[in-house]
């Protein structure tokens, strides 16, 4: 019997990206952490929305995270 290997996990991608209920892959979006003090009120507010990964880069993200599961890293709220 052939043994069967276990891929690594690309621990970078696996905190980046999370998996929703209804298995979608959504991201958070970049330029949150500092600098923000002449950026607008709108423009802070739509930096808290998660935006939906493209179907080529969800393929790349689940070839770099094979195991990523629902709500592995970051529960959701509420």
């Amino acid at each position: 019997m052939a043994k069967k290997y276990k891929i690594r996990t690309h621990k970078a991608t696996a905190k980046r990206f999370r998996v929703t209920g209804s298995g979608l892959l959504v991201r958070t979006k970049g330029g949150k952490s500092h600098l923000r003090r002449r950026t607008s009120k709108r423009t802070k507010r739509l930096f808290q929305r998660m935006l939906a990964v493209s179907r080529a880069d969800a393929r790349r993200v689940h070839r770099l995270a094979p195991y990523l599961k629902r709500y592995k890293a970051n529960p959701p709220r509420g």
